[in-house]
């Protein structure tokens, strides 16, 4: 019950910790996902801002450079080499990362740019793809490199006298200057690519080389924020298109990392963890301290059940726990010594009855032979009698005596079969020819063939003089039983052994063992069959044999064949064996210091 309630409360307290746990993960990361998801909205919003002012500054900066007179001087030469030489000036004055003076038709007259210098060819096509739309800025890129351009036509004199001069072309590169301004103002990482390639990021060297092998996953990404891995870090990303000018692919990737985001998750799951440890620990006190003042008086409770099962009324039973424990275990105490009083009441009737039941077969056995030996004696004290009656007669009288005989030796040896063995090492195929001798001269035995088929020489320690005993009632009984059978009446007595165990088997040719009395075979005074016996064979039998450390089977019974065993365990024997020579040395000191009593065999081994 104490593993059950201490189990139970810990499954109590990892539930609740778990669940706990899961719905405070749940919340928490929905949370965080809304969080990016709102934050990557608003970097997309916060870079269209600042494209709109930087636009709007940089349409009223070409429209400045495009009416200063010094401007459309230099541009009324249209010379390239002149252009070109006077252009430094002008783009200094813009402070623009890109500066362009071209013709009218669009052929380039000059352009400067911060950084490394861009391909004439590129910056020809790109700024031919804008001029479709002059009024307004537009992106374009050249190459890797992206830009912003604002282009301004160039008049000599009021724009109404359609003198057109060229264009003024200026612009502001998107590189990591923008991207980090966009970054901070959003809080995120931003990445700018071309045609898969990217042109200017936020994030570290190893993870934006990461990002560019992953173009399937960022074209798959969209508008809707998604998870991406980079770098064995996780991020919330988006993708938007640019509006850019040619064939070029545009894309911003703004992202946001999960796993700094999810810090404070890391940090809750840390507190929940320890307050689940915690609870743990307080549910196993709990528990501890509910197995002390319930569980605890309980077990000593189950404890005294079980000793009251293996008879035992005196075993000690705790008054402590809480006030429903002490009831019961007063209510069992009254019940136990209820069960006392009951079985002392029914071990004496059961004594009487048993001394009755023997009674009542040793009155009746005993009448039987002293009736036939006063008859007989009688019949023998007449003058008329003849020697050949008389001899008749003294047979008669002597089965009478050794039927007594036997009887009486069966009762010394049924209350005599707790004392101590005489063990010696003895050839039991000796023994038994001695006992078959002894019951050849019984009564029952007359015309009773009985065999014993190539005993083997087997010696172990045993109480000859008991175990003798235990034989000569089985054998006896298997006579009784083969003059009974409708066979011819045979006895057979063997005897084999194997690693285990030594067996002595009796057979004979009777009708079997009558069902009514198998499960009380070995009990005293059960006999079925017989005009003559107290019921002791089998018994005393039994009692000889566990002494030995062995007992007595029924191996077989049908009409025709019934067999007997006593099976003697080896290692019992031996124990015996090894216990003989420290019996003999406590009996030779009894009879030095004239101790009364006898010396109880007690073997020091478990029957197999």
């Amino acid at each position: 019950m104490r593993t059950t309630l201490m189990v139970s409360l810990l499954a109590a307290s990892l539930g609740l910790t778990a669940t706990c746990l899961l719905i405070i993960r749940i919340s928490v990361q929905q949370q965080i996902h809304n969080g990016l998801n709102a934050d990557l909205d608003h970097s997309l919003g916060t870079f269209r801002n600042i494209s709109h002012q930087r636009d709007t500054m940089l349409s009223r900066e070409a429209a400045l450079l495009a009416d200063l007179p010094s401007l459309k001087a230099l541009m009324v030469t249209q010379d390239a080499q002149t252009i070109q030489d006077g252009s430094q000036e002008f783009w200094n004055i813009s402070g623009s990362d890109l500066f362009v003076l071209t013709s009218q038709t669009g052929k380039l007259f000059t352009y400067s740019n911060r950084g490394p210098r861009l391909d004439n060819a590129l910056v020809t096509r790109g700024l031919q793809a804008c001029m479709a739309a002059v009024d307004d800025p537009c992106m374009v890129s050249f190459g890797p490199h992206l830009y912003v351009v604002s282009i301004q036509p160039l008049y000599f004199g009021p724009p109404a006298n359609d003198s057109q001069l060229g264009y003024v072309i200026i612009g502001y590169a998107i590189d990591s200057q923008l991207a980090s301004q966009v970054s901070e103002a959003a809080a995120a990482e931003v990445t700018f690519i071309v045609d898969g390639t990217i042109s200017a990021t936020t994030l570290p060297a190893t993870t934006s080389a990461d990002l560019s092998s992953q173009r399937q996953a960022i074209d798959a990404l969209g508008t809707s924020p998604r998870t991406i891995q980079l770098n064995h870090e996780i991020y919330i990303a988006a993708v938007s298109t640019l509006p850019a000018v040619g064939q070029s692919k545009v894309q911003i990737v703004v992202l946001k990392s999960y796993d700094r985001a999810s810090e404070y998750l890391r940090r809750v799951n840390r507190w929940i963890v320890a307050l689940g440890l915690a609870s743990l620990l307080i549910g196993l006190v709990l528990a501890a301290a509910i197995a002390r003042t319930i569980t605890r008086p309980l077990e000593t409770l189950a404890a005294g059940a079980r000793a009251l099962g293996r008879g035992d009324f005196d075993y000690y039973l705790s008054t402590d726990g809480a006030l429903e424990v002490r009831e019961l275990s007063q209510t069992f105490d009254s019940m136990r010594e209820e069960l006392r009083r009951t079985h002392r009441e029914l071990i004496e009737s059961e004594r009487l009855a048993t001394i009755g039941r023997m009674a009542s077969s040793v009155s009746h056995d005993l009448r039987h032979h002293l009736s036939a030996i006063y008859a007989n004696a009688e019949f023998m004290s007449l003058a008329q009698t003849r020697n050949e009656e008389r001899a008749e007669l003294l047979i008669e009288v002597r089965d009478a005596v050794q039927g007594m005989t036997d009887l009486i030796e069966s009762l010394l040896l049924f209350s005599q079969t707790s004392q101590s063995l005489h063990l010696a090492c003895e050839p039991l195929n000796q023994l038994i020819e001695r006992t078959i001798r002894i019951v050849l001269q019984h009564p029952e035995s007359r015309a009773i063939e009985i065999q014993t088929p190539n005993l083997p020489h087997i010696e172990a320690w045993v109480d000859g003089k008991k175990l003798g005993r235990a034989i000569y009632n089985l054998l006896l009984n298997a006579c009784q039983a083969a003059r009974a059978g409708s066979d011819p009446p045979l006895v057979l007595v063997g005897i084999s052994e194997d690693d285990k165990t030594i067996r002595i088997s009796i057979t004979d040719s009777g009708p079997g063992v009558d069902n009514a009395i198998r499960q009380t075979l070995f009990q005293p005074f059960i006999s079925a069959g017989k005009e003559n016996g107290v019921g002791l064979g089998l018994t005393l039998a039994q009692h000889i044999a566990q002494e030995h450390g062995g007992e007595v089977k029924l191996e077989e019974s049908q009409p025709g064949r019934t067999i007997f065993s006593i099976v003697l365990f080896k290692q019992a024997l031996d124990a015996l064996g090894r216990l003989t020579p420290k019996l003999a040395t406590i009996n030779n000191l009894n009879e030095q210091t004239g101790t009364a009593g006898s010396t109880e065999t007690k073997p020091e081994f478990e029957q197999p």
